[in-house]
């Protein structure tokens, strides 16, 4: 078989995996939607009153120049050093284990949660639970896997019984995540749920009206103003309300994220 024909049967397959995620997100068959105009990037509603210690700026060297090696050995040197026995707050005293991230640390997309659960903490890795599998299958409808990018929590400390964190809690692990996408330098960032979202871009407005417009993350750290941030619904909401029209919303959001990054979706 020519080198040709080996091409198209490897992107025929791809295109057919990611053609099945997507109707196993969906719960019904694909229909592409029309091509339509990316919304005009606008910035988020902020009060001052977010999440993220009164929009905290972290000052610190940034990505930009960086090899993937680098950012890669910068992020296994922050966590190991710094991460790893933080004592910054309450949430290290009952931990197993430190959730740090994982990824790619060149990667264009970075998605935020809000912070680990049970199975995290076990594992030391995010979203590997019930929650971690369905993002999979968010990212897999992509056209991408885990691998290719980053996963990572607003907090890195499992909160008790899995409530939301707490803004002490966010403030003392703020500097590690602004660090991090300093670091990865990511060509957008998708917030899942309230924590995060609220957090990165400093507002109080909820997730049900910023999910679905690109927002425009605010000068929380050198080199990240204005890098282009997707509100959408956790994959932890989404499993107790998981509904037709909330699986739809979510994909219209991983949609508009594929057309700015130019990802492609099987066209039928």
């Amino acid at each position: 078989m020519s080198e040709t024909a080996d091409n198209v049967r490897d992107e025929l397959t791809r295109a057919a995996g990611q053609l099945l995620a997507i109707e196993e997100f969906l719960g019904g068959p694909f229909v592409p939607a029309r091509a339509v105009e990316l919304p005009e990037v606008g910035p988020a509603a902020a009060t001052g009153g977010g999440a993220a210690g009164g929009g905290a700026v972290v000052r610190a060297a940034v990505g930009n120049g960086m090899s993937a090696q680098e950012k890669a050995d910068a992020l296994a040197e922050m966590d190991a050093n710094e991460v790893t026995g933080c004592t910054k707050c309450a949430l290290c005293q009952n931990r197993t284990n430190t959730v740090f991230g994982e990824g790619d640390a060149d990667a264009d997309l970075v998605f935020v949660g809000e912070g680990p659960g049970a199975d995290e903490d076990a594992t030391g890795r995010p979203f590997v639970g019930r929650a971690g599998e369905l993002l999979a299958k968010m990212i897999t409808a992509m056209g991408l896997s885990r691998e290719r990018v980053f996963i990572c929590n607003m907090v890195k400390c499992r909160p008790p019984g899995n409530r939301a964190p707490m803004p002490e809690e966010v403030s003392a692990c703020w500097g590690y995540l602004v660090r991090q996408l300093q670091i990865i330098q990511p060509r957008v960032i998708v917030t899942l749920g309230n924590p995060s979202t609220r957090g990165l871009l400093d507002t109080r407005v909820g997730i049900t009206k910023l999910r679905g417009r690109f927002q425009q993350l605010p000068d929380i750290g050198e080199g990240l103003a204005g890098t282009p941030v997707m509100p959408t619904f956790h994959p932890a909401y989404l499993l107790r309300q998981y509904t037709p029209d909330n699986r739809r919303n979510v994909w219209a959001d991983l949609q508009q994220v594929m057309k700015l990054l130019g990802l492609d979706a099987p066209s039928s």
